[in-house]
């Protein structure tokens, strides 16, 4: 028995059936398309507008008060950043470390992937020092050298740990971080420092250095005895008389 023939389909029937039954959702996800282009349109663009005028306030500012005057305006433009540091700076040269170091931390902790955070936490650490607060500021030290050993600012945190050792008394401590930086940051900057303090320090409980004997003199030229002083000269004698 022949098998029966497939029945004949009318693609333009099945299209247009398959609009009228979903117009309306495809109509819908259109729409909601092209709003969200156009928002995402609006929201750059009143993003660079922000970004531009942040740059623009930022470049005009030279005090710590219009550096907080940036920050407060324009708290997520990436002048923001820039922002934070200046500040820090500029409350570090009236003084006021403390208020430096709570603007650094506030930095790195709103940016913590930042290419200057382990900039923010070295003057963290000179800030301690200024303070007074050496074990906080090499506690700090050891640590940006221990979380950032591939930064530009690895080797100056182990030299700066050096002053601290020396300042300590703590010269094998201070010589095996010297010795560090010769050996992982040879070709660093701060290599050429780090062998001069090594040169400086001494080993502790090395052998202090033998006294020089005095000098004595050779036996041949030993003081001779004075010699006895000339005879006095006599008068001639008196001729005699005829």
């Amino acid at each position: 028995m022949p098998a029966a023939p497939p029945p004949s389909r009318d693609v333009a029937l099945e299209t247009r059936l398959f609009w009228e039954r979903f117009k309306k959702p495809i109509a819908a996800a259109l729409l909601l398309v092209v709003v969200a282009v156009i928002v995402f349109a609006a929201y750059r663009f009143y993003s660079e507008r922000r970004a531009s005028a942040a740059s623009a306030l930022l470049a005009s500012a030279n005090t710590a008060q219009e550096y907080q005057q940036v920050i407060a305006d324009y708290p997520n433009a990436p002048a923001a950043a820039d922002a934070y540091l200046l500040l820090a700076e500029a409350q570090r040269s009236e003084g006021k470390f403390a208020d430096a170091n709570t603007t650094l931390q506030t930095f790195v902790s709103k940016y913590p992937q930042h290419d200057f955070v382990s900039t923010a936490r070295m003057a963290m650490a000179a800030n301690l020092e200024s303070l007074g607060k050496t074990d906080e500021a090499l506690s700090m030290y050891q640590q940006i050298a221990s979380a950032y050993p591939n930064s530009f600012n690895a080797p100056l945190a182990l030299l700066s740990q050096v002053y601290i050792l020396k300042a300590k008394n703590r010269t094998d401590d201070a010589r095996r971080i010297c010795e560090t930086i010769l050996t992982q940051y040879r070709t660093s900057f701060w290599a050429g420092e780090a062998m001069q303090q090594l040169r400086l320090l001494k080993p502790t409980g090395s052998p202090a250095p033998a006294p020089v004997p005095a000098t004595t003199a050779p036996p041949l030229l030993e003081r001779l005895p004075a010699a006895a002083p000339p005879p006095a000269p006599q008068a001639p004698p008196l001729p005699k008389k005829p």
